[in-house]
């Protein structure tokens, strides 16, 4: 019996580290548009919350960069949902704390607006799995967050 546990273990053991090496090697199809540089606006976002540490961490980091860029120009959607039979019950925006890790100045969006929203500004599930969706506060919009390894059009 000793002798049979002794040769199982090391076995799990290599199971479970092959597993947990295939779940980290998981590749990411960038869509092409990722390949641009940023636009102004993108840019400003990213320099509102990374502040003095954006070029750093940020723009001459091309991996982050890139995953950033995906996040902003492909997986982030923000929608209106105005039939109450479709709003989905959801963690609302307010729920969220900010990611104020640079730039300790940062503050929560007080009146909404589509066109000036930082979704950057959020500790969002921004590199989870699945794909989430979050309610803006006390308006009929929501934001959905779609996961980095779903294939986007």
């Amino acid at each position: 019996m000793k002798l049979k546990l002794s040769l199982l273990l090391p076995i799990l053991i290599v199971c479970f580290l092959a597993n947990s090496q295939q779940k980290n090697n998981i590749s990411i199809n960038y869509p092409q548009n990722v390949e641009a540089a940023l636009s102004s606006k993108e840019k400003a976002m990213i320099e509102e919350v990374y502040k003095t540490e954006s070029k750093a961490l940020v723009f001459d980091n091309p991996k982050y960069l890139k995953e950033l860029k995906h996040l902003m120009r492909n997986r982030i959607l923000i929608y209106k949902e105005d039939n109450a039979k479709f709003q989905k019950q959801t963690k609302l925006l307010s729920e969220v704390p900010l990611f104020n890790d640079y730039n300790k100045d940062l503050k929560r969006d007080i009146n909404f607006n589509s066109s000036e929203f930082n979704p950057l500004k959020y500790k969002l599930d921004f590199f989870a799995n699945g794909t989430y969706v979050y309610r803006i506060d006390n308006t009929n919009y929501f934001i959905q967050i779609t996961s980095q390894h779903r294939s986007t059009k």
